[in-house]
Order: C-alpha cells, then structure tokens, then sequence
C-alpha cells in the first residue's frame, strides 16, 4: 500500500511540473491562432518550405512544451505533417538535463542530439515532398453567413463545378484582403457581413474574446490525461522492484532492446524519457536503443495531438504508428554503423 500512495504522490507532483509548461504552450497557440493576430498565422504559413528543419531544432529544447505546441498548430493547420515529425523524433523531453548533469555522459548527449536533429530534418522532408507529390486535392473552407462548408478543389479537374469552387476560393481571398486593407481581421468582416444580412453571430474559438481562460480550459484537459499516464508508470516501476528485473526483461538482443525502448518511447509522458536515460547510464540498455526510444517520445506531443484532433483518430493513429516505425528503423542503423 506505501508504494501505491508514494506512487500517487509522485503522479501528483509531476503533473504539477507539467502545468506551467503547458499553460505557456497553449497560451502560445491562443496568441498565434487570434484573429487579431493573423499576421503571425501567415508568417507560420510562409515559412513552411522551413518547417522541419525549424521543427527539428525546436524539439532540442527540453521538456515537452514544443511537442504539445506543434501538436495544437497542426490540428489547425498552421504547419505541415513533416514539420510535425520533425519535431516528435528530435523531441529528447527530459533526457538533456539529465545527462548533462552526469558530465561523463556529455560527448554520449552531443552524440544523440546531432543524430536525432539530422535525421529529423531528413524525415521531415521526405514525408512533406511524398504529400505534395501525391495529394492533388486542395480542401478550402468557405465561410457563408455563419456556416463553414467544406469544398474540394482539384487542381487537375477543369469541370464547372470545380471552376465555380475555385472563384468561390477567389471570392473569400479579395474579400479577406479587403478587410485587411481596411484594418479589420476577417472576423470583424464577418461580423459585419453576417450583420448587414440579418444573421446573429456566436463567437467560436476562431475569435477567442479570452485567450488565457481558453488555455487554461485545454490545460485542464490535458492535465486529466499526464496524471493517469504518470501514475500507471509510477506504480509499475514501484512493483517491479528496480532495476534488476528489467536487466532480465531487455536481455542481451540489441533488436529486442531497440523495440522496447521504441514501446516505452510512445508512452505520453515525460517519465518515459527519465526512465530510458537511466536504464542507459545503468547499462541496462545500449546506446541505439537510447536514441531509438527518445526518438519514439514526444512527450505529451501524442496526447495532445489525440485531444485537439479528436475528429481524425484514424490519422493521430497513423502517425504513431509511423512514428514508431521510423523510431525504429534509427536504432536498427545506429547500430549498423560503429560510432557509438
């Protein structure tokens, strides 16, 4: 029973940790998705084609503040899916202060980063060129008294239905640019343009009159989800009673190791890259699994992703799954090649 209790404690502590760290993320995300802010929305939109060689520098930074960040960003389209990537597999969450404060395992840190950053980058562009080539279709959404109307557009069909739908698009594009030459967002556009006609407007999350209540509401939510997941860590490193077991559990095989630590990577919570750091600096696990798991980890990146994407499950799942696999396929070639 005292395992399960300091195990609670713990869970509770962590996830105090955790607050502050996502409150700024999200009070972030609020300021940069405000209609009143759309400026700063375009320059994330402009600089794409830099996405996840950004993303992939902004997941070094420790503590997974970045992860969640981008996870919110992507829901609302602001960056690609590669830049996306970018960001998860170079993500190393609390592994870098810790290691730095073991200075032997320094050059083992610098190692890592340099690993993840380049194979980020790599992967981010990869994943971004496979979806330019291969999707030709081109979703606008329509904004019509209220009422948002999604229209496919594709670049290659030369019909009048698609016709109509691109002047449509033309349409919304002068009348937003109007606005902006009058110095209102689009919002108070639409204000006016739903007033004139007669139609009431409800204020959704686009024009947000309260960005810090709206984050501390996502925070809240998040907070439920790092709570469970750190206490069901917690009480299983409680039982299993140290280290010991775990040394039998990875055994000897490097492979069986990379996929492990890849399993425990995924888990949604700074913990789980705590927990690979020192089973390596114990000498549980080598240094390809190291790499591989830390790769795998997005700290809470994943749980907010299945949050605010809720309507795609089926992508938020697919982009685990590729995640772990391209996790992976890191450590399978680290531990190729002699440099570790």
């Amino acid at each position: 029973m005292a395992i399960f209790w300091d195990s609670l404690l713990d869970a509770l502590i962590d996830t105090l940790y955790v607050v502050p760290i996502l409150y700024l993320a999200y009070l972030i995300v609020g300021y940069f998705s405000h209609n009143e802010n759309e400026k700063y929305s375009k320059i994330l939109h402009n600089t794409k084609k830099a996405g996840p060689f950004i993303g992939a520098f902004l997941g070094c930074v420790p503590q997974c503040g970045f992860s969640s960040l981008m996870s919110q960003l992507y829901s609302k389209k602001m960056i690609t899916l590669g830049t996306l990537f970018a960001v998860f597999i170079a993500t190393s969450d609390e592994a870098i202060p810790l290691m730095i404060s073991q200075p032997k395992f320094i050059p083992s840190l610098l190692l890592m980063i340099g690993i993840k950053v380049i194979y980020a980058i790599i992967v981010g562009y990869i994943i971004d060129g496979i979806l330019k080539i291969f999707l030709k279709k081109k979703l606008v959404l329509h904004e019509y008294h209220g009422k948002h109307e999604k229209i496919i557009i594709d670049i290659n069909d030369k019909s009048e239905a698609n016709l109509q739908s691109q002047e449509i698009k033309e349409q919304i594009k002068d009348l937003e640019e109007d606005c902006i030459k009058k110095g209102k967002s689009t919002c108070e556009c639409h204000h006016a343009h739903e007033k004139d006609n007669g139609h009431k407007h409800t204020h959704t999350h686009c024009c947000a009159t309260n960005i810090f209540l709206d984050a501390l509401q996502h925070t809240l939510i998040i907070v439920a989800y790092v709570f469970i997941a750190t206490l069901a860590i917690n009480l299983i490193r409680g039982y299993c009673g140290g280290l010991e077991p775990l040394q039998k559990f990875f055994t000897n095989n490097s492979y069986i190791q990379i996929l492990l630590a890849c399993v425990i990577g995924l888990i949604p919570n700074c913990a789980a890259s705590v927990f690979l750091v020192e089973l390596f600096m114990e000498g549980v696990i080598i240094f390809p699994a190291l790499v591989a798991g830390l790769s795998a980890g997005a700290g809470i990146g994943l749980i907010v992703l299945f949050t605010v994407n809720y309507k795609k499950t089926w992508l938020n799942i697919l982009i685990t799954l590729i995640l772990l696999l391209l996790s992976i396929l890191l450590g399978v070639i680290i531990n190729f090649i002699p440099i570790w």
